[in-house]
Parts: C-alpha cells; sequence; structure tokens
C-alpha cells in the first residue's frame, strides 16, 4: 500500500469518527425530546425546591468595619537618638517591626485576639450578654451540648486562663470555624494602608458588636505592643528624674540648714563656710543630672509620640447591616435549570448504561 492510499484510509477513519460523533448527539436530543415531560416535572420540583430553599434559608448579614493604620516614619528623631546612644542613653526605638505588612491581618486570625473578643460583654436589646453566649444562643449549640455529660450546663464566665479542658476546647472549634467561615480580614488596595474587616452572621446584632469589639482588641493590643519598649523606657527614665529631683530638694534644704547654723559667721574662720559650699557642690552636682535627665526624659517622650501608630476609623458598621439572601425569583430560576440539567444527564447516563448492557 501506497502513502496515499494510507492517507485516503486516514481521511476516511476521521469522517466516520465525526459522523458518529454527530449520529450520537442527534440520538441523543431526539431521546431528550421524547423524555420531554419527565425532564419538565423534574425541573418543576427542582425550581419548587429552589422557592423553599429560599423562604427558609436565614439572611446573612455582613457587618463591614474599615480603617486606615499610618505607621511612624522613618528619619526624625532618629538623630537624636544616635547622640543619645553615643553617651550612653537609650531613647528605645519603639516595639520594632513586628505587625508591619501583613502580619497585622493575620494578628486579627489568632486565636488570642477572637477569644478575647468573644468573651467581651455587649448590650443586645438591653439586655448584657457575653458574644459566645449570644453566638451559642441564635445557632443553638446549647441543645447539642445538654446531649454530652461533660458539655451539659458548660459556661464560659471566669478567667479563660483558668478555662478546662472543654471550655478551651470548644474555644478552639469556634476560633476555627470563625476564621473559615464568620471573620475576613483583607487590604483591598495592597499599596494602601486600609484595612477591612468582615463579619458575617445569620444574627445581625451578633455582627455589629463582634466586629465593633475584634477591631477594638487587636488595635488596642497593637498599639501597647508598638509603644512597650518606650513606654518602659519613660517609666524608668520618669523614676530617674523624680529620684534626683528628691536629692535636690534635700540638698537644697541642706544648704539652708547649714547657713543657718551659723548665721554670723566671722568672716576669718573659713571652716564655719565649708559645711554650706560642701551641700552647694551636691546642689550643682544634682542640678546639672537632673537637667540632662529631664532633657532624655522629654526626648523619649517625643519618641514615644512619634513611634505610636494612628488608627482612623473610615466607616463602622452601623444599622442595619448589609443583607445578603436568595431571592424566591432567583432560586426557583436556579432551581429549574439545576434540576432540567440534572434529569437531561441521568436520562442519558441510564441510556449508556443500558446499551452496555444489551451489548
Amino acid at each position: 500500500m501506497n502513502q496515499g492510499d494510507q492517507e485516503k484510509k486516514i481521511n476516511n477513519s476521521h469522517e466516520i469518527s465525526v459522523k458518529d460523533i454527530l449520529m450520537n448527539i442527534h440520538s441523543a436530543i431526539r431521546f431528550l425530546k421524547s423524555k420531554w415531560l419527565v425532564i419538565l416535572i423534574c425541573a418543576i420540583l427542582g425550581g419548587a425546591t429552589g422557592l423553599i430553599y429560599s423562604i427558609f434559608k436565614k439572611p446573612q448579614y455582613r457587618a463591614v468595619y474599615t480603617f486606615v493604620l499610618e505607621e511612624n516614619e522613618k528619619g526624625g528623631l532618629g538623630q537624636y537618638a544616635n547622640l543619645a546612644s553615643i553617651a550612653g542613653i537609650d531613647l528605645g526605638s519603639g516595639g520594632g517591626d513586628i505587625f508591619q505588612g501583613e502580619n497585622i491581618l493575620e494578628l486579627y486570625k489568632s486565636r488570642t485576639m477572637i477569644e478575647t473578643a468573644l468573651l467581651s460583654t455587649a448590650v443586645f436589646n438591653g439586655k448584657t450578654q457575653k458574644l459566645i453566649d449570644r453566638y451559642v444562643e441564635f445557632n443553638k449549640l446549647r441543645k447539642k451540648w445538654d446531649e454530652k455529660a461533660q458539655l451539659k450546663g458548660i459556661n464560659f464566665n471566669g478567667d479563660p486562663a483558668h478555662f478546662n479542658r472543654q471550655q478551651d476546647s470548644i474555644i478552639i472549634d469556634l476560633v476555627l470555624k470563625f476564621n473559615n467561615e464568620v471573620l475576613s480580614v483583607v487590604k483591598p488596595d495592597k499599596k494602601l494602608s486600609i484595612i477591612e474587616v468582615n463579619v458575617f452572621s445569620h444574627d445581625e446584632l451578633f455582627a455589629k458588636e463582634f466586629a465593633d469589639n475584634i477591631v477594638s482588641t487587636v488595635n488596642s493590643f497593637y498599639v501597647q505592643t508598638k509603644t512597650k519598649k518606650l513606654l518602659q523606657n519613660v517609666g524608668v527614665m520618669q523614676k530617674q528624674a523624680d529620684s534626683v529631683k528628691s536629692v535636690l530638694n534635700k540638698s537644697i534644704s541642706g544648704v539652708a540648714e547649714a547657713v543657718d547654723a551659723s548665721p554670723n559667721a566671722n568672716p576669718l574662720m573659713s571652716v564655719l563656710r565649708t559645711s554650706s559650699q560642701k551641700k552647694q557642690v551636691d546642689v550643682q552636682a544634682s542640678t546639672a543630672i537632673y537637667a540632662e535627665l529631664v532633657k532624655n526624659l522629654e526626648l523619649s517622650k517625643i519618641q514615644l509620640r512619634k513611634e505610636t501608630p494612628l488608627i482612623q476609623a473610615i466607616d463602622m458598621p452601623l444599622l442595619p447591616l448589609f443583607v445578603s439572601k436568595l431571592g424566591k425569583i432567583k432560586a426557583i430560576i436556579i432551581g429549574f435549570i439545576l434540576a432540567m440539567f440534572l434529569s437531561a444527564c441521568w436520562l442519558l447516563f441510564k441510556k449508556l448504561l443500558a446499551s452496555f448492557k444489551w451489548k
């Protein structure tokens, strides 16, 4: 067989395969047309199912809290800090770069932050209640827990550091659920310092209160951590300044007492003036030390204000919140089309399975 005959045979096989595919498609269409009543009934049932789902599906509320985080700029007082370090004085360097970049977003997902927010209290319809108790209530978790002896009557009162194994286990499960379904923290624009916190819940009041509490908890922890080192430094220097000031006051009083001890001293007797002169030296030394400490203390306070990040709220969640609910018409259309497609696929699959059995 020459090359031309081989190419002709290959082309014929391609034509046959394409014809077979077209014939199978036409056959499937004819088969589905013959089953139009079954498909229509399934589609109607699917539309009815979608309608029932939209009626009983609880609406989901979305609380959005947006704020801008402004970090301190480098430079500025840095030259004073360098000069002070040469003199052996540490003005501090703030809380470092612990939460710069994307790390602050991860802080919102930590167990400690979510647990602290859940264990905080809020007012719901005039009643003070813990957020975790509110969440357990509207999700009806208490009924499931009462079925287990070790969880029956469990509560979250008291110090979290002394929670038992069951309480910690529930907290961990809730933290995982919140990170996967309830809480979302993103930066809408990577180039900007705007952070958006989203809380999704079937309870509108809970969504709002949890958004407020988690932002307050994390941001307070963030500011305290960023400025912790400088705050400690300012506290130490303040104590030193107060101590030197106390010594200075005593030295001044000592000079006055020494002078009063010999008010009419003989000018020819120098020994009578030595006591007051010694006290005066102490006053001069204490004055110089106190002046330096006050100057360095003020520099540290300036550095502390500079290192303290600015967190300014842009948008806070207000009632009524954004609500996401599947509309009845949309649910009917989706259910109708989905049921039609699935029923057609099922009928074709049954026909194909029957043909294999027949062969």
